[in-house]
Order: structure tokens, then C-alpha cells, then sequence
């Protein structure tokens, strides 16, 4: 039979959409899902704040009367008028290994973005650079992470031949964490602190966090605004992420630098690596899914490194390994044994540069496509 699109309208047609990957990567060792709620809350206009700045639709592709497909197309005034280029972005891009349902797909965003009088459709990106971007071109023999996208190797190859080429890539590598701090590291974190005036916020609780939570995404706005596709954040949904997640923050996963005044001039947030959990907990979190999860934020042995930050006019000075020569103690103190980087931008040789004093290994790699009209 024909492959047919419907736009997802209803909370049934959302919630098919949420939960296809599940279906589709069901066996998998190396998908993890994220959680319901959380694809929910980011899906819905009334619910994500991005949706003032952000138009997005999303479809659904059938095939012999059973999902085959889903793709989401998001259109960022703010990233139009920023970088003075009208792109649709397309994200949440998942079909089985049929190209008339790539194809299908791929068709409904570039006839939307034909119409809107867009140049170029690029992605996988989603609405800020705090979701989920770029499509794995490297490493699918390894498990993926909470901050990252996981796909099947047939995937770029469809989009290869309906026109995409590369635009951006990021790279993630495997670092082994030391039982013991690298000299040099805790050498130049030292001078640092010396050179610099500067200090760790010392954390023992979640909430001595708050007071500094806005000055954080001020510092995450200003590092990262040179970066591939970045469009900074409101306050509306700097607020939204506060109340989100920093609550649910493990103090010893975060570190904090600050000046003489206690001005934040760099952070680190990292995490327990919650892979293994998702994937048993399957996109719930009950009955026994938070069971899952809670677990593994006691007791996993690999972490995450979610992100870093630097205010530009600190940046090049070494403050860096300030963060990771707390992060890296606080580790060992945990019996952490392993931490996954996430995606740094293939250009960024300040942040690769932060890890040649480790062990490590380059695991993944993902790209951004684009594509002309």
C-alpha cells in the first residue's frame, strides 16, 4: 500500500507521535527513549515557551494502515531574524527503512517550507539548542545518551540521496575518570584561581543552587552565542528551565565558578548517566519507571557531561579546569568511572582541548544536513 501523511492535530495523533520510536527501536541496546511527559511538554504550544518565537507541525506517516514515520518542521522567527536566513528546521525524524516513507516525510517539510518562501531546511535540530540535535553518522554500536539522538545507519543515507549534504558536525567522546586529578590540570586550576581572583561555589545542597540559577543561563547565552545555529533564551523559558530541571540538579554533578564579588564567570552541569534506566523504563515513569531512574542517579557509574560555560571575556584563561578539577573530584568520590561528553561542535578546539590531559576515546559523531530550495 501507499504511504499516506497525517498531521498530527488530536493528543492521540501526539501521543502516537511521541511513542513511535519505541516501536520502531524495540530491541535496540543502543536507543534511549526519553520520557513522555517531558516530549510532551516540549511538543506542546501551550506548554513550551519557545512556542512565542517558533511555529512548528508535525506529521505522521501510515504505511498498510500501521505508523511507519514522523518528522516534526519548526519554523524560529527568532533564529530567521538573527541570522538573517529563513530555514525550517526538522527534528524528531524517525521512519522505518522505506524510502517512499522518507520520502514522504521529507516532502511534507520541504512543501511547507515552499510555501512559507523559506531558502534551506536543516537538522535535526529542535526549538533551542537545549533539545536534541543532529542525526548519527558515526557510532551506532554505542549506547546513546539522555542529551542525544540515536538513530538506525540507514537514516543519513536516505537523506543523502534526497538532496541533504552536510552543514555542521559534532563529535562525542568517552572519557575514563581518574581516581586521581591530572597534575596538570590541578596545576593550572590552581594558578587560575590565583591569577584570576576566582573561587568554587562550594555546594552541599541543591538550593544554595537557585540564588545563581539566572546568572547561569546569562553565562550559558553569552558562551554559546557563537556557536552553530544558537539563538539565546527569554526569560520566559529560562524561567521554564529552572523550574524544570535545576530542582532535580545532584550537587555533586555541578560546579560553579565565581569572581571576587561572587559573579558567576563559568559553570559545569553533569549528571549520573540515566541510559540504562530509560531504557527500562520505556518512556514512563510509572508504574515503575521513577523506580528505575532513582536508581541509577544513586548508584550509576558513568556520567554525563551536559554543559559548560565561560563568560567571553574569561574564556582562554584556564578557568575550565577550575569546573573539572571539581567535577573530577567529586567523580572519584563517587566511584564514577566513566563520563560521555555529548556533542562538541567539530570547530570547537577550545572545549576538545579541555580533554587531552584524559583517557579518552572519539565514539560518535553527528551531523546537521541541509538542503537549498
Amino acid at each position: 500500500m501507499a504511504t499516506h501523511l497525517v498531521e498530527v492535530k488530536t493528543p492521540k495523533q501526539l501521543k502516537q507521535f511521541i511513542r513511535f520510536p519505541l516501536k520502531l527501536y524495540r530491541g535496540n541496546p543502543y536507543y534511549v527513549p526519553l520520557l513522555n511527559f517531558d516530549e510532551s511538554n516540549t511538543l506542546n504550544p501551550k506548554k513550551n515557551p519557545a512556542f512565542e518565537f517558533c511555529e512548528a507541525r508535525y506529521w505522521l506517516a501510515y504505511k498498510n494502515g500501521k505508523v511507519a514515520g514522523r518528522i516534526a518542521a519548526i519554523f524560529n522567527k527568532r533564529y530567521a531574524e538573527l541570522y538573517n536566513k529563513k530555514y525550517i528546521r526538522f527534528g524528531w525524524v524517525d521512519f522505518s527503512d522505506d524510502e517512499e516513507v522518507a520520502a514522504a516525510l521529507f516532502g511534507a517539510i520541504e512543501s511547507w517550507a515552499k510555501e512559507l518562501g523559506a531558502e534551506a531546511i536543516h537538522g535535526p535540530l529542535g526549538f533551542t539548542d537545549l533539545d536534541r540535535e543532529g542525526m548519527l553518522i558515526e557510532g551506532f554500536e554505542e549506547i546513546g545518551t539522555l542529551a542525544s539522538i540515536y538513530n538506525y545507519p540507514y537514516y543519513p543515507k536516505y537523506l543523502e540521496k534526497f538532496g541533504y549534504q552536510k552543514d555542521v558536525d559534532w563529535i562525542e567522546y568517552q572519557i575514563t575518570a581518574p581516581n586521581v586529578l591530572p597534575s596538570k590540570v590541578g596545576d593550572i586550576s590552581r594558578i587560575v584561581k590565583q591569577r584570576l581572583g576566582l573561587h568554587t561555589l562550594q555546594i552541599k545542597k541543591t538550593r544554595e543552587v537557585l540564588p545563581y540559577a539566572h546568572q547561569l543561563f546569562e553565562v550559558y547565552n553569552s558562551t554559546y552565542n557563537v556557536l552553530y545555529g544558537f539563538v539565546a533564551l527569554t526569560e520566559k523559558q529560562i524561567n521554564a528551565y529552572i523550574k524544570q530541571y535545576i530542582p532535580f540538579m545532584n550537587p555533586d554533578h555541578i560546579a560553579i565558578v565565581l569572581d571576587k564579588n561572587d559573579r558567576m564567570v563559568g559553570f559545569g552541569l553533569t549528571m549520573p548517566s540515566l541510559a540504562k534506566a530509560l531504557q527500562k523504563a520505556r518512556g514512563r515513569l510509572f508504574p515503575f519507571g521513577f523506580l528505575h531512574l532513582l536508581r541509577a542517579l544513586k548508584h550509576s557509574k558513568v556520567a554525563e557531561l551536559l554543559i559548560i560555560g565561560v563568560l567571553p571575556e574569561y574564556q582562554g584563561l584556564g578557568v575550565p579546569a577550575l569546573m573539572i578539577a571539581e567535577i573530577a573530584q567529586k567523580f572519584a568520590s563517587k566511584g564514577i568511572i566513566m563520563a560521555e561528553s555529548n556533542p562538541e561542535l567539530e570547530t570547537n578546539s577550545r572545549v576538545q582541548a579541555q580533554w587531552k590531559f584524559f583517557d579518552l576515546r572519539q565514539h560518535k559523531r553527528r551531523r546537521c544536513f541541509i538542503k537549498h530550495i
